[in-house]
């Protein structure tokens, strides 16, 4: 998937169907969360939950539908980090059937520390990865 460093497989299953016969909404924002897992995976010993000290929230969300999916389908799913910022970066995402955009997006991502309850700075080893995957500039 050209412009991704990252890309994962994903079957359609029977939960990710809605009563239209078609992927849901829901769905797809999941599908989203399950690249971004697998990508903080790839860039070393990291989670949603643990950057290197402190974990993410999700404050905002873009999804763009561009054709609907269906069970039993194979798509793939491309994740980046498209900005890198102090405190926060926006991951960007793309879902696709053989070659055909099926839905696109972003979300907003801030480090958070569970303990204190507060926003924090990124962790330095967790952004010099991200830089080095996505050869983006620090800040």
């Amino acid at each position: 998937m050209e412009g991704f460093r990252f890309v994962m497989p994903y079957r359609v299953r029977i939960s990710d169907i809605n009563y239209g016969g078609h992927v849901s909404n829901a769905a797809v924002l999941s599908f989203f969360q399950d690249g971004r897992i697998g990508y903080l995976q790839q860039l070393g010993p990291f989670s949603e939950m643990d950057l290197g000290g402190c974990g993410i929230i999700l404050p905002e969300a873009n999804v763009q539908y561009k054709a609907e999916m269906f069970l039993g389908e194979e798509l793939q799913i491309g994740v980046r980090i498209e900005e890198l910022r102090r405190s926060s970066f926006i991951m960007g995402y793309r879902i696709e059937r053989q070659g055909e955009v099926t839905a696109e997006g972003t979300t907003a991502l801030v480090a958070f520390d569970y303990q204190e309850r507060k926003v924090r700075r990124l962790p330095g080893a967790f952004r010099e990865a991200v830089a080095a995957f996505e050869k983006l500039p620090q800040e």
